[in-house]
């Protein structure tokens, strides 16, 4: 910590003595010294900033792109996704290899999704409806099933319970699979999943 501080005391005390020193030369105004003073405080301020902040400029970019398009930010085993404009978090996940798009809800105790999407993907479904759940709909009966695997970005899960239901279009991505992450919680604007 000591090191960095005085390499950037060291950095600003340089660009103090190459601006004191370019304006020293000059035999101008003072008005126009102080234009050049300033617009050269600027410049190093600049270049300070872009050096320390090195390292993050590739997460801003990526952030930014991830708040225009609505993808998620992924780095290893984390995934970051950015708050939709409904003021939900949506996520494209792989339900054994098809893509499914899931509202991410933590009110859901399981993982549920709609018939048709359970027979796309290949996903072995109990007969009968033989559960009853409370929705903000009211209740529903449901079938149960299991998934083979389930994918957020890097994050796999293998053999999940799911909830089917007969006529729910919304793909629901419940607490059995966000409680079998290592870290799971919103920051600000962002929902963060870390397998």
């Amino acid at each position: 910590m000591t090191n960095d501080w005085m390499l950037g005391s060291l950095y600003l005390l340089m660009a103090i003595m190459l601006v004191a020193g370019s304006l020293i030369s000059r035999r101008e105004k003072f008005a126009k010294l102080a234009t050049i003073a300033l617009a050269w405080i600027a410049i190093f301020g600049a270049g300070f900033v872009l050096f320390s902040f090195r390292d993050d400029l590739s997460y801003v970019a990526q952030r930014l792109k991830a708040e225009a398009t609505g993808d998620p930010v992924v780095e290893g085993q984390e995934v970051r996704i950015p708050m939709a404009i409904d003021g939900h978090f949506w996520i494209d996940a792989q339900l054994n290899g098809q893509k499914v798009k899931f509202l991410v809800d933590s009110g859901a105790t399981m993982t549920t999704i709609g018939r048709d999407v359970a027979e796309a993907a290949g996903v072995t479904v109990n007969d009968g409806r033989t559960q009853v759940v409370r929705t903000g709909n009211g209740m529903l009966r449901v079938a149960t099933g299991r998934a083979d695997e389930l994918s957020v970005g890097p994050i796999n899960r293998q053999n999940i319970g799911l909830h089917i239901a007969d006529r729910e279009e919304l793909n629901v991505l419940g607490m059995n699979y966000l409680s079998s992450l290592e870290r799971w919680g919103v920051e600000g604007r962002w929902l963060i999943l870390k397998g």
